[in-house]
């Protein structure tokens, strides 16, 4: 075996955990895919001796081309058209790692990759280390060239403004899954009293067209606003030709799909037994990584199904 192909296959084994980390930073698949491939490259044309272990120096070089990269995706994001949300990915397949604690599926839930935008680049590092990779401060002030104690004060930060922002209660996956079949349902079936009953008095609806397809351009609040927005949208949903729900960031997710090719992504969040946000996904750029993962699969993954 040559060494070039040693390296490549050595490379390989650390990807899917790289990709999780680079997603988790940058909140875009496509982007975390770029780094991933540079590191890749910095990988090839490093010295071997100078990495002493293969683990610490890809976390190392992969988090610091997501610094690099997040700063550059803040100032695109500030002119990006509607609202932004995360790039959606299918994670029923392990792509994003291990996600069977409920613990482990909010760390890449829609919510919280939105939420972890508020945070500087710094402190989404730290905080992405230390909660999902469970690296130690010193260790992570390795990562970053720093010091152990501005890594503590970083992840302190970071998580004061994640734990303040978030909601008190987040469903189940199961109670997930149930939002979205009830939601199909009661939309194939214009069952507005339906809808009205599942939707939360002050539910929140996101939508993200980036321009380049229909969505609000702002968020919809409350369940008044949100049904007189599902009411005009519903046509679009009985024409679809499949409608099925799939993992998506560590939850049950609205897939529906037109001549094949997937629409749109609708990820829900919920307290007390109803729907307190939907976060829909409709910007075409955003759908292709999916679109590629469901390619691969040759099939509907584990966790999806037609309804």
């Amino acid at each position: 075996m040559s060494t070039a192909t040693a390296l490549a296959e050595e490379f390989e084994t650390h990807r899917p955990r790289m990709f999780g980390l680079a997603y988790r930073i940058l909140g875009s698949a496509q982007e975390a895919e770029d780094a991933v491939q540079d590191a890749y490259l910095r990988w090839n044309a490093a010295r071997r001796e100078d990495i002493a272990l293969p683990s610490a120096w890809l976390a190392k070089t992969v988090t610091n081309l997501c610094l690099t990269r997040l700063t550059s995706a803040r100032a695109r994001r500030e002119q990006y058209v509607g609202t932004w949300l995360p790039e959606p990915v299918i994670t029923s397949g392990g792509t994003l790692g291990p996600l069977e604690s409920a613990e482990q599926r909010d760390a890449v839930s829609m919510a919280l990759l939105v939420l972890l935008e508020r945070l500087t680049p710094k402190e989404r590092a730290v905080y992405v280390l230390r909660e999902a990779f469970a690296y130690s401060h010193r260790d992570i002030a390795g990562v970053l060239g720093t010091t152990e104690a501005n890594c503590r004060q970083l992840n302190r930060r970071a998580a004061r403004a994640v734990t303040e922002a978030r909601p008190r209660f987040e469903p189940g996956h199961e109670l997930r899954r149930r939002f979205v079949e009830s939601f199909i349902a009661a939309a194939r079936e214009g069952d507005v009293a339906r809808l009205e009953r599942i939707l939360a008095t002050d539910v929140t609806w996101w939508g993200d067209g980036g321009g380049k397809a229909a969505a609000t351009r702002t968020p919809i609040l409350g369940r008044e606003n949100v049904l007189r927005f599902l009411l005009g949208v519903m046509g679009k949903v009985k024409a679809a030709s499949d409608i099925s729900y799939a993992e998506v960031n560590g939850a049950p997710a609205l897939v529906p799909r037109a001549a094949g090719r997937i629409t749109a992504i609708a990820a829900f969040e919920g307290g007390d037994g109803r729907v307190t946000g939907v976060r829909s996904v409709v910007n075409p750029d955003k759908l292709v990584f999916v679109e590629r993962q469901l390619a691969r699969a040759d099939g509907a993954p584990h966790g999806e199904g037609a309804l």
